[in-house]
């Protein structure tokens, strides 16, 4: 059975892309079979798998409104070695377009249901906003995983996804949970991240993952040369984080 999980925060910066490829990067290193999709128009997941997203002539757009079979759209990351579903600029017009058409807030779940057989992981890399692109990929997923900072704005801004995550489970896909929080960007020099990061473990226990991923400079290269960390700088702290979290994630989902 394919596991699949939303890379999802309303706030922006917090290290979604960064965890979405890495992630699937890690995954496919396991030994796991790996779907990385880009649901974000800024399409930063596409281009940190090895893919010019500026050459592409067909996207998940093209999927999502009905112009392409999945088959056409899917592609193989050159460096991470795991499939991946691409975006562009071209996504932005799929919310106007997604209004007028039938389960629209179910198209990437329709989409993912012919192919989950494949795969035993499938990540979804959702924009920074609740909008009707981040819907769909909530209704598709199994699960939320959440990356966030250890800062005070974040704690805010968890409240407001968590909220959001109740309603969709609550009207659309009763098999939504949120799986864990991902503690990134991570400085344990700074009482502050300190103290938030024991806020968070007090107030959600287990579901706080035990991996942290630290602050990483290796980990920031990585995407100018289009490559993820896990592969860019295996060696690195960030990397080796990845790794572990990818480990603990396999884990977990064996408890589910």
């Amino acid at each position: 059975m394919s596991h699949i999980f939303c890379v999802a925060n309303q706030k922006g910066g917090v290290g979604k892309t960064t965890t979405s490829v890495n992630l699937a990067a890690a995954l496919h290193q396991s030994g796991q079979r790996t779907l990385l999709v880009d649901l974000d128009p800024q399409g930063n997941a596409t281009m940190g798998s090895s893919i010019d997203k500026r050459k592409l002539t067909h996207s998940i757009y093209h999927l999502l409104v009905g112009l392409d079979a999945l088959e056409a759209v899917r592609v193989a990351s050159p460096s991470g070695g795991y499939d991946i579903l691409p975006s562009n600029r071209d996504l932005a017009g799929a919310e106007i377009e997604l209004v007028n058409l039938e389960r629209r807030e179910k198209r990437l779940r329709e989409a993912l249901d012919k192919c989950a057989a494949d795969y035993d992981f499938i990540l979804i890399d959702c924009p920074p906003s609740l909008s009707l692109l981040t819907l769909n990929g909530l209704c598709a997923a199994h699960g939320v995983i959440i990356p966030m900072q250890c800062e005070y704005y974040a704690l805010e801004g968890l409240s407001d996804l968590v909220n959001s995550i109740k309603k969709v489970h609550a009207n659309l896909n009763h098999d939504l949970k949120i799986i864990g929080l991902l503690r990134v960007m991570f400085d344990s020099r700074v009482t502050l991240q300190q103290q938030v990061s024991a806020q968070l473990e007090s107030h959600f226990g287990e579901k706080v993952f035990r991996t942290v991923v630290p602050r990483n400079v290796r980990l920031a290269e990585a995407p100018s040369h289009g490559i993820p960390g896990v592969t860019f700088d295996r060696s690195s702290r960030g990397a080796q984080a990845y790794l572990a979290f990818a480990s603990e994630l396999i884990e977990r989902v064996k408890a589910l």
